[in-house]
């Protein structure tokens, strides 16, 4: 007779594993506390010091999308997933599509000005190039 318990075929007998834990392992139970690296907050964004330094550009860029217009801002001090949040908001601001990739954003079609206007206020010393 097959016992009740089974996953996929294997027989998981009860009790054999503690509570709560699941059947995958954690990356840090893994390599554990050897490593001595703090891990970066990827929840924390850049400092004030390196949003005054940065240099922020916004471009328009025709080459490769068939003759189509896209607004570029290059110079931006965030890691992927704040990139990925400011080009949200910007896309939203523009009422436009597009992409956050390569650590740059494009946004369809030519918003410089409003871009360079919305990046000033959140405190980025942005510049238009190009143009």
């Amino acid at each position: 007779m097959k016992p009740k318990q089974t996953f996929r075929g294997a027989v998981i007998k009860p009790g054999t594993r503690p509570a709560g834990e699941s059947f995958g392992t954690s990356l840090g139970a893994l390599l554990g506390p050897s490593l001595g690296k703090p891990v970066p907050n990827p929840a924390s964004g850049p400092s004030a010091q390196d949003v005054k330094d940065a240099r922020v550009r916004v471009g328009r860029e025709v080459a490769g999308r068939g003759g189509k217009g896209v607004s570029v801002i290059t110079g931006l001090p965030l890691n992927a997933a704040g990139l990925e949040a400011l080009a949200t908001q910007l896309k939203k601001t523009c009422g436009a599509g597009g992409v956050a990739r390569d650590g740059r954003i494009e946004i369809q079609g030519d918003h410089r000005d409003r871009l360079v206007a919305e990046l000033i206020k959140l405190g980025y010393d942005a510049k238009r190039s190009g143009g």
